[in-house]
């Protein structure tokens, strides 16, 4: 009783307060890959980059860690259960927490990020549950199950989202008939707002938040379609087909997977959907309520491992050939490519790492959307795939692959 009323009365302060919140999430600020150090190196010995350290006891999975002052979060799979662990910026473990069981199907080990907002912890397991944890120690707060509480509905590979949260809401989107996307208290867990949306699975999408003057919309991808949401009362505003599968060829894992968040600025949204529309620019109206397609580039056709956008441009790999790439964003048009393999991408100090599905990480400059790679070494700690996006925290470049993080020093 004690414990809830302390729930009850932090959610009360927080919610008015809801506009000066940190948010700690994948990818950084606004989803949009770009970190913000500075001072690091232009240029990586030829020998690599200096390992600081390397954890090795994450067990399996591919979500990247979420940094909070000193300390960071990430999963990983052990015995097929869903373990979050919570280390110092030594790579000391301080505590670790069991969510639940995790998927071990498809591709297993753990896939989302955690969400950080206050003192609590909101994270997914590739089973679709949600948790909501305790900062201080990962005590559970509450949670929601996949099929109990939502009927929700697997996608091929497991459920993969990273939650979105602002003020007292975070958003989730199961997939399904009835509950296809969902908006609950981020306090308490009970049931805001539900939209059926299409009735379609869910699309592994880690979902956006974009924030107007007069209304939050909530953007995220089922299996066959791009859907906006009023945040504050669950409305469908507008959405966009999927349509390169004609509905007769629609089934499980073909045209489904689109795994990068889109990307807002200026009164336009991005997004590379590879198993979709590919790359594609839609102007938002200024209430909203409607997108309008401005271009299409069926080249930029990035799966899973990111965009950013820089100026006047978009830099995320290619699926379809081996290439990264770099577009106009005003026209949609190829600017240059570099042939270095599908991978992800982020961005800081003016420069782009990526890490391709070859384990090779890769320094990159960019000039008006003109690509010239300067480093590159190879990732050889770790196990299985090379799909983790790297993290970028106080000079040290964190890179995970299945049950290891290793650290290394970019400062300069």
């Amino acid at each position: 009783m004690k414990y809830a009323i302390i729930i009850l009365l932090s959610a009360l302060l927080l919610s008015c307060s809801s506009n000066t919140e940190n948010i700690y999430q994948w990818r950084g600020e606004n989803r949009g890959g770009i970190y913000p150090d500075t001072g690091l190196l232009k240029e990586w010995p030829e020998e690599g980059l200096e390992e600081i350290w390397k954890v090795d006891s994450l067990g399996r999975g591919y979500g990247s860690p979420v940094f909070v002052e000193e300390r960071f979060y990430m999963t990983g799979e052990v015995d097929s259960m869903a373990i979050l662990y919570c280390f110092n910026l030594q790579g000391e473990q301080i505590w670790h927490t069991t969510l639940g069981k995790e998927w071990v199907a498809s591709f297993p080990g753990s896939r989302s990020a955690p969400t950080l907002v206050d003192e609590f912890i909101y994270i997914g397991s590739g089973m679709g549950d949600l948790f909501c944890l305790n900062k201080a120690d990962g005590t559970r707060v509450w949670h929601k199950e996949f099929s109990a509480d939502f009927d929700g509905i697997y996608p091929l590979h497991g459920h993969s989202e990273a939650a979105v949260v602002k003020g007292d809401r975070v958003f989730w989107t199961p997939g399904g008939e009835i509950n296809n996307v969902v908006a609950l208290n981020r306090f308490t867990g009970e049931l805001i707002w539900s939209h059926p949306g299409f009735g379609e699975r869910s699309a592994y999408n880690p979902a956006q938040l974009i924030e107007l003057a007069d209304r939050q919309i909530y953007v995220t991808f089922s299996a066959y379609h791009l859907m906006g949401f009023d945040g504050e009362t669950g409305e469908m505003l507008w959405s966009q087909e999927q349509d390169n599968y004609p509905p007769a060829e629609r089934i499980l894992g073909i045209g489904d997977t689109h795994a990068n968040a889109v990307i807002y600025d200026s009164g336009a949204i991005y997004y590379a959907a590879g198993d979709g529309l590919c790359g594609v620019r839609l102007d938002l109206s200024e209430d909203g309520t409607e997108v309008l397609e401005a271009w299409r580039n069926l080249g930029f056709d990035s799966f899973m491992g990111g965009i950013v956008k820089i100026g006047n441009h978009l830099y995320g790999s290619a699926t379809s050939t081996q290439n990264f790439r770099s577009i106009d964003a005003t026209s949609g048009m190829l600017t240059d490519s570099l042939k270095i393999g599908h991978g992800a991408v982020i961005a800081a100090d003016e420069m782009l790492y990526y890490y391709n599905q070859r384990g090779e990480l890769k320094l990159i400059q960019y000039d008006g959307g003109k690509l010239k790679e300067i480093s590159s070494f190879k990732i050889t700690g770790g196990t299985g795939h090379h799909f983790s996006h790297p993290v970028i925290y106080r000079g040290v470049l964190y890179q995970r692959r299945g049950q290891s993080v290793m650290a290394y020093n970019i400062s300069g």
